[in-house]
């Protein structure tokens, strides 16, 4: 009976380390934050497995060539916020410091990316600026574009139709989440912004 129990015993404890290995192999291959540099969420998927989401850089870089910069927008450059949107895992919330406000169009865009996998639905945000041959134009709901942008895996050259737009003034931040800092994070727009108090 002892015998049993022990061998009993014994290929659980090996079944769940061959279940973990299993785990830890496939976040490698997609790119842990921890090794990779980059953070998973923005965007949603039609999938709810882990491979269905995107992962976005620490350092989304500078903005777009030819985008202006905001006159006099309510939140200045080093302006300390509370972030309220939801683009990613521990964003709602979140202390932020502005990096750059602009003015221009801001879409809302569903594609799929240039990498295979699930369709991204109502993916906030893209710039009027990281929208190929986009002109100076609003661009209407339902119109087809190839982006530009590059703020995740397979976004770049990627078909896509726009869901929904705004004109808000449009910011670059800087926030942590998930104790990993996100520099140069586009985009948040106005509403999605409150005051640090």
């Amino acid at each position: 009976m002892r015998k049993r129990l022990m061998t009993t015993i014994a290929a659980g404890v090996l079944g769940g380390a061959l279940v973990l290995t299993g785990c830890g192999t496939g976040g490698q291959d997609q790119g842990s934050p921890a090794t990779s540099g980059s953070h998973q969420g923005h965007g949603s998927s039609s999938s709810s497995t882990d491979s269905g989401e995107m992962e976005h850089p620490m350092d989304g870089g500078p903005a777009p060539a030819g985008i202006e910069k905001a006159a006099s927008p309510k939140y200045p450059v080093g302006t300390e916020v509370r972030l309220t949107a939801d683009h990613m895992e521990g964003m709602d919330g979140a202390k932020a410091t502005i990096v750059g406000a602009f003015d221009t169009y801001t879409y809302a865009v569903n594609f799929t990316p240039t990498t295979g996998g699930e369709p991204v639905t109502d993916h906030k945000w893209v710039v009027q600026q990281e929208i190929k041959d986009a002109g100076d134009q609003r661009l209407a709901d339902g119109t087809e574009v190839t982006l530009e942008a590059e703020h995740m895996k397979g976004m770049k050259g990627a078909k896509a139709t726009i869901a929904s737009s705004t004109d808000q003034t449009v910011y670059m931040v800087d926030y942590e989440a998930d104790g990993m800092t996100m520099t140069n994070h586009k985009w948040v727009v106005e509403s999605e912004i409150q005051p640090a108090s």
